[in-house]
């Protein structure tokens, strides 16, 4: 807890049973709510989970990287946390920086923090393809200009929310696939929520989960396709539930039948 405020760590997972013990040995003592979602894996990440007492919600199939993510986001808000912080179970991002970002939602500064591989420029260090480095900072500065702000990524896993902005963006009209992340972000700019940053070294590595240069293109396509689909909403030339309140919310009844607790 910080500032009175309940802290919940949420971790999508899929086949993450190599790395999850040390992700969540280095959880900070400042989080209240530990949450995994484990999207129908076929190791023991559940169960190695629930071991370590992590309150663990299994999805039936394999529903997708951002169908993981709205269910981890459910199921916090109905725990009763005032901050998320989501955290890849494979160990990618140091979960010793969710103190720093909690704090910096708990000030009142930000409502949401992103924790950035390319500030500090420890990204290739840390093994980031440089391919996907190139991509990361073209799409970058693409969004920068049409979306308006000024972030140094937008690509990245590990962030930290308040639960007035995850209940109140439309995450139910965002991908299953993995531009659900860029989703979020654009649609936190669009309804005027503040957007902090951190640097945040990374770690490449055999057992950390990263997608292939095929579906990297394919989230590559789905940013373009976020970035125009904003500018088109802003401008009126169409109406989307993206980025309309009236769109459907993580809060209301959704899917239910397919996630039990374990």
């Amino acid at each position: 807890m910080i500032n009175g405020k309940r802290i919940a760590v949420v971790m999508p997972a899929y086949n993450a049973e190599r790395t999850l013990e040390k992700t969540v040995r280095e959880l900070p003592d400042v989080v209240d709510i530990r949450i995994l979602v484990d999207d129908s894996s076929t190791d023991k990440t559940a169960a190695l989970a629930e071991s370590l007492g992590v309150q663990t919600f299994i999805h039936d199939a394999n529903y997708g990287y951002g169908r993981n993510q709205q269910t981890c986001y459910r199921e916090a808000l109905a725990s009763g946390a005032d901050i998320v912080v989501m955290v890849h179970a494979d160990y990618q991002y140091t979960p010793s920086l969710v103190l720093a970002m909690a704090s910096m939602v708990a000030s009142g500064v930000y409502d949401v923090v992103l924790a950035s591989r390319i500030l500090g420029g420890g990204a290739l260090k840390g093994g980031m393809p440089r391919y996907k480095y190139i991509a990361n900072r073209l799409l970058t500065a693409f969004q920068n200009i049409f979306l308006g702000v000024k972030l140094s990524e937008y690509h990245t896993g590990f962030r930290a929310f308040s639960a007035e902005l995850l209940q109140t963006l439309p995450l139910l009209e965002n991908s299953d696939d993995f531009v659900f992340d860029n989703q979020m972000i654009a649609q936190s700019v669009m309804f005027g929520f503040r957007i902090g940053e951190i640097s945040c070294p990374t770690k490449y590595f055999e057992e950390a989960s990263s997608i292939n240069f095929r579906r990297s293109v394919k989230y590559g396509i789905g940013v373009l396709a976020t970035t125009a689909s904003f500018v088109a909403h802003k401008m009126g030339i169409v109406k989307l539930p993206l980025f309309d309140g009236t769109g459907r919310k993580v809060t209301m009844k959704y899917y239910s039948e397919l996630t039990h607790k374990s």
